[in-house]
């Protein structure tokens, strides 16, 4: 089934880009990133930050936007049944080139999965100047680490953003 991959969450502000593979069946149908209740992505985040969690989609935008952070996905469609990224096929990815001159505060990407990076690296050329990390999939599927295992790898998402306050 064809699939088309949700507009960035992003304005001029952000240090920081998140990048996943492809929104999942849920997260499309809800128009939201990392709308599947069994991804742990807003729980890493919020843990990450020492914050409340929060349910509210609205609220979490105004989160990640006090922080810096944008998310987006490495591709722009693709084919895929299911929510699987190892069912993807036909892919097309995003433009970086025109994101990264659109948006050029941005210094930081990090990839939710080595599914997301191995995408960009297929198709896209790494922009100089900008830091370049593989996170753990936030995937509740993906069980090879635990949730406080990803917590800890996540902690440099916050430790980077925590910079830009200091500065």
């Amino acid at each position: 089934m064809y699939k088309a991959a949700l507009h960035p969450l992003v304005d001029n502000s952000n240090k920081i880009l998140i990048l996943g593979t492809m929104p999942g069946d849920q997260s499309i149908a809800k128009q939201q990133f990392y709308g599947n209740k069994g991804n742990h992505f807003w729980k890493i985040i919020f843990t990450i930050f020492n914050e409340e969690y929060i349910d509210s989609y609205e609220d979490r935008k105004i989160f990640l936007k006090k922080h810096r952070i944008a998310l987006w996905n490495v591709l722009a469609s693709c084919v895929r049944e299911g929510s699987s990224d190892s069912k993807i096929t036909n892919e097309t990815v995003n433009d970086f080139v025109n994101f990264h001159t659109q948006y050029p505060n941005i210094h930081y990407v990090f990839f939710e999965s080595k599914s997301a990076a191995k995408f960009f690296y297929k198709y896209s050329t790494p922009q100089a100047g900008i830091f370049y990390q593989i996170l753990p999939s936030t995937s509740g599927l993906h069980a090879g680490i635990s949730f406080n295992q990803k917590v800890e790898m996540w902690k440099i998402v916050a430790e980077t953003a925590n910079e830009f306050k200091l500065n």
